[in-house]
This record gives structure tokens, sequence and C-alpha cells, in this order.
């Protein structure tokens, strides 16, 4: 018997967006590691029109079983079995070139983001691109009253969970040798957010 496919109905909404910014960014991009693959949607979609890529799903163990049914119906040849990932356990001992992360980083709480970006040198080549989808505050503002009710959503499901500043973000970032590249203005008054990995 085939598990029923997660569906998260964002990811109807927002991919042909992201993935409008991801046939640039990830242009000359040979393998991506998506952290918080969610219900694996967004990776079978973008793994489909990046058919030059490896796209390389990873979530907590709970998500897995979800991520796989996904990859299995869609039976594409650049996406690899899901790995168990979270950025407070053990990183995967691979270099990448790029890294893909949605809707993650107000999930995790703000250690949790330090951790993200703190770990990102040990598994990307100089030069690597990350992407990061998903709303963020700037000068300490919300920048929609939607985003304000969202981030009052979040932290009724749990006092870790926020939307976070752009400018500490972008700040983590630089600590780990990324340098900003663009930052676009997406749908639902969210972001996607270009960094490129600095040469030593």
């Amino acid at each position: 018997m085939t598990m029923e496919k997660p569906d998260a109905p964002s990811v109807a909404r927002n991919r042909e967006v992201i993935l409008d910014v991801l046939v640039e960014a990830f242009a000359h991009t040979k393998s991506v590691l998506e952290v918080g693959s969610g219900t694996g949607q967004h990776a079978v979609f973008f793994a489909r029109a990046l058919s030059h890529l490896s796209w390389q799903t990873s979530d907590r163990e709970e998500n897995l079983a979800g991520i796989t049914a996904w990859l299995d119906d869609a039976g594409l040849s650049n996406t690899p079995p899901a790995l168990t990932f979270d950025v407070n356990g053990t990183w995967p001992n691979v270099t990448y070139d790029a890294v893909f992360t949605a809707n993650t980083l107000h999930i995790m709480s703000f250690e949790e983001v330090q951790a993200f970006f703190t770990g990102l040198p040990g598994i990307t080549a100089t030069g690597a691109t990350l992407v990061a989808y998903g709303p963020f505050n700037y000068d300490g503002q919300f920048t929609s009253p939607s985003n304000a009710a969202f981030n009052d959503w979040l932290q009724a499901r749990g006092a870790h969970m926020a939307i976070r500043d752009f400018e500490a973000v972008d700040a983590l970032a630089a600590k780990a040798g990324f340098h900003l590249v663009d930052d676009r203005a997406m749908p639902a008054n969210n972001r996607c957010i270009i960094w490129r990995r600095r040469g030593p």
C-alpha cells in the first residue's frame, strides 16, 4: 500500500515564482542541498525543471516518508534518496555548490538559524550559492499587516518561532563567508534572498 502524499497548498502558489529565481541562480549549479524539504513538492517541481543538477532533499526523520512518496512517484533521475538532517545534529559529509531552503528560518529557533549558517561552510564549495525563501522583517518592522498576523500565529504555535530580521540573517550569512547577491520581492509579502560564498 503506497502512502498518500502530503500536500502543502502554498507550494502550488509559490513554486513558479521561486523557479524563476532558481533558473538564474542555479544556472551553473551541479548539486543542491535543500534544507527542510517539508512535503517534497518543491523538490520534485524544481528538479524536474532544473534537470542539469542533482537535487538532494533533507529534513527531520518525521518528514522523510512524505518526501520519499513524492520522489518515488515522480521517478526523477536527479533526486537521490532524502537525507535525515537536523541543523543541530550531524551534517552531511558531502560538498554542495548550492543550498536552498524555503519557509524554514521562521520555524527554527534563532539558535537553530545560527546553527544553520554556522554549518554551511563545512558543506559548500567556494562560490556556492545560498537561496532562502520566506518572510523577513526589515529594520525590525513587519512588511505588511498579514506578516504581523502570521508572526502572531507562529508565536501561538511556539515561542521559538518568529519572522526573522533580514539584517540579523544577513549578518549570520556574512560571518559564514556568504555575501549578499540579491534580495527579491515575491508574492504574498515573501522574499527570495540570494547569497554567494566568497573565496578564501
